[in-house]
């Protein structure tokens, strides 16, 4: 990490962060042992903005559970929510959704749907809409009341399939559609071609430096595959290791490995990376 007080400079910090299997352990969603860091980054008055494929409604939970109110990128960038309060968002690029601004980049649920119904046809596909609370819940570990929430979508559709050779076929009748298909730490995930953490991270990071009016120095954690886009966005890369200790193969320069998994492999890597951007807090 001896390269990050030369990138530093006069720069503001802003972490981007994934949730499961990042902040949030994949086995059980503690983000417990991500506590030291959490409160470090409250007291800097660091954004935390989380980059999930979660819903909006999940997200929301968490941020009431961790006491933030920051800018949010929900469904693998499908949209970005910010409070009303927030300003500088070009009329033309927000909409009011929820309560919220938002900058939508996905396509709206109801196509998403409308071509799993379709494909169900011809490929062994099941998305979170055809499941009840309660399959979604023992696929995923979360409560009843936590797998409903992640029934209430907006952008996207997470899905399983039964047999793989079906996604040949599927991701192309999905490029003719102008929709794609990523792969997510459970499941696959059915989402627009808009749909991009990545340029999630660019649009909120343009935001915050004008609102600062300083450049930015923005930090990105994520474990798996979708989360490759946004690390690809920020000067100071994270990737956390999965629960087996391997970490997703991929190469991008100045990549930080974090030595554990989960909400622990978080805690360390922020720790480190404040260290050398504000040392003695």
């Amino acid at each position: 990490m001896d390269n990050i007080k030369d990138i530093h400079e006069a720069k503001r910090l802003i972490i981007f962060s994934d949730l499961d299997g990042s902040l949030l352990d994949h086995s059980d969603y503690s983000w417990t042992s991500a506590l030291p860091a959490l409160e470090r980054i409250q007291r800097e008055h660091v954004p935390l903005i989380f980059c999930t494929s979660k819903t909006r409604v999940e997200v929301e939970l968490i941020q009431k559970e961790i006491c933030i109110t920051d800018p949010f990128i929900v469904e693998n960038g499908g949209g970005i929510f910010f409070l009303q309060d927030f300003g500088d968002i070009p009329d033309n690029k927000a909409i009011t959704l929820c309560g919220y601004q938002c900058v939508r980049l996905g396509t709206p649920y109801e196509t998403i749907r409308s071509f799993i119904k379709y494909q169900k046809k011809k490929f062994t596909i099941r998305g979170f809409g055809d499941m009840t609370v309660e399959e979604i819940a023992q696929l995923t570990g979360l409560s009843a009341e936590k797998a409903a929430l992640a029934k209430e979508r907006d952008f996207t559709e997470p899905f399983i399939v039964g047999q793989k050779q079906d996604l040949v076929g599927l991701e192309k009748a999905a490029r003719n559609e102008g929709l794609r298909i990523t792969k997510g730490g459970r499941f696959y995930h059915l989402v627009g071609y808009g749909n991009n953490k990545g340029a999630a991270v660019r649009i909120v990071k343009d935001l915050y430096s004008r609102s600062w009016q300083s450049p930015i120095l923005s930090v990105g954690l994520g474990d798996s595959m979708n989360d490759i886009s946004m690390l690809e966005q920020v000067e100071i890369p994270v990737l956390i290791p999965h629960d087996d200790g391997l970490y997703e193969n991929t190469y991008l320069q100045d990549l930080i490995k974090a030595p554990y998994p989960g909400s622990k492999g978080w805690n360390h890597a922020v720790h480190r990376i404040m260290d050398q951007i504000i040392p003695g807090t």
